[in-house]
């Protein structure tokens, strides 16, 4: 393999790793906040549980998001 596959390679798993990486994330968010809201409106007196655990678990994904963008970023500037 000569040097300029192996860079379009790399670009390629960088790329993919941002795409999936950050993708997921954002739907689980969505998953997660049509949960709360159901749960909202269906019981508006658990409210308050319902947004702190909602809160806590959407950082959590959150997390996951920037976890993937760091190693997208590391792998970039490695080799």
């Amino acid at each position: 393999m000569d040097a300029n596959a192996i860079e379009v390679f790399k670009l390629v798993v960088v790329g993919l790793i941002g795409t999936i990486g950050l993708a997921v994330p954002a739907v689980g968010l969505t998953i997660i906040g049509r949960t709360a809201l159901s749960g909202i409106t269906k019981n508006p007196e658990a409210s308050g549980a319902v947004l702190t655990n909602m809160v806590l678990i959407a950082g959590l994904t959150e997390a996951i998001g920037v976890y993937a963008l760091i190693i997208a970023i590391i792998l970039l500037m490695i080799a």
